[in-house]
């Protein structure tokens, strides 16, 4: 139902209801009999509360009061409800005329007036109450569609900006194996082939298995393996119950990589690099550690490159301040990356679009 329906479903069904009530409740507690005159009046009277109400609604979006704040709207609302009330009341006494119900004597007694536009004004700010609230939420969530359209673009353009910078650092290590060990080039580039296949299913994803973007991993640092030869050892602790859960597509893939980069290849010596999970009640943690210095004298070696501006940039997005990403020396010579992700719906995440 669109937008203009619902409003002339609410209008017409609830003054009709109004007048329904008015009915009852003469006939519930009325001491005479109910005569035709009398429903006509109420019927009208309801009639006259719709047309009112439709008017005030225009005026409402002419004057623009939808955008108004509290201290504005109030008092011009407090003030328009008090005027349609009078105005209703006098048109009321106009329709009572050819009824015959018309009584001067009572219709214009002071307390009589006041009595009915207050009840009036009650019933109109309720309909302000109720058409603002319904304004409100409407924009909301209007609001919320459009923070997630933005979100989704800006994933996606994180995602495209960050495959081309893995393909062209892992062709570079293809590279260096091609005059050296052409047999080990070709099963390094079976592994790459493993991994923009995986990188090609999970850019559809928003968030991929744990265990498949581990396998990603193990495919990237057997080609680093390959290239750095001895100097690179690998090591990982996984905690059974880590392929319960989902990660960005490629995350892994580039703090690994930044360990790597940043780390072990600046080391003559080369060093080590391991990957831990740990499964809490409400998140789940993980651990990358590699050789090296993360921070000089308080201040860190290296400015972040595109991989860990992008990591951030992806973790604010999905889950806003409930992930952490922190990178830290841990000891001497050892450089801790920390990735904290909590519960999520997963799968209708995946499948939104």
């Amino acid at each position: 139902m669109n937008k203009l329906k619902l409003y002339w479903s609410l209008q017409i069904g609830g003054w009709l209801s109004f007048a329904f009530i008015q009915i009852l409740g003469f006939l519930l507690l009325g001491s005479v009999g109910l005569t035709f005159y009398q429903v006509s009046f109420w019927l009208l009277e309801a009639v006259l509360f719709l047309i009112t109400t439709h008017l005030f609604r225009n005026f409402i979006i002419v004057n623009s009061w939808l955008a108004f704040n509290m201290s504005k709207l109030i008092p011009r609302i407090v003030v328009s409800v008090f005027i349609l009330a009078l105005i209703v009341y006098i048109l009321r006494m106009i329709i009572s005329i050819p009824l015959g119900m018309y009584n001067p004597n009572i219709a214009w007694s002071f307390s009589n007036v006041l009595g009915l536009s207050t009840v009036y004004a009650l019933i109109f700010f309720l309909w302000s109450v109720l058409y603002f609230i319904y304004h409100y939420f409407e924009r909301y969530n209007t609001s919320l569609k459009h923070q997630a359209a933005i979100h989704e673009i800006e994933l996606n353009n994180l995602k495209s900006q960050l495959n081309p910078h893995f393909i062209f650092n892992a062709l570079n290590s293809i590279r260096a194996l091609v005059d050296e060990n052409p047999k080990k080039s070709k099963n390094s580039i079976t592994q790459l082939s493993n991994i923009l296949r995986n990188s090609l299913v999970s850019d559809k994803k928003r968030l991929t298995r744990f265990d498949e973007e581990l396998k990603i991993v193990k495919d990237y640092l057997g080609l680093e393996t390959i290239r750095f030869e001895e100097r690179l050892k690998t090591n990982f602790e996984i905690h059974p119950d880590s392929n319960m859960y989902f990660v960005p597509p490629l995350m892994l893939q580039t703090l690994v990589e930044n360990g790597i980069k940043h780390g072990i290849s600046k080391l003559k010596e080369g060093g080590f690099i391991s990957l831990k999970t740990i499964v809490s009640e409400n998140t789940f943690k993980i651990e990358i550690r590699n050789s090296g210095i993360y921070k000089l004298n308080g201040t860190s070696r290296n400015k972040p490159g595109l991989g860990l501006k992008n990591t951030k940039q992806r973790l604010e997005l999905l889950y806003g301040e409930t992930a952490s990403l922190r990178i830290l020396n841990e000891g001497q010579n050892i450089v801790l990356t920390e990735l904290i992700i909590p519960h999520y719906n997963y799968e209708s995440t995946n499948n939104r679009r």
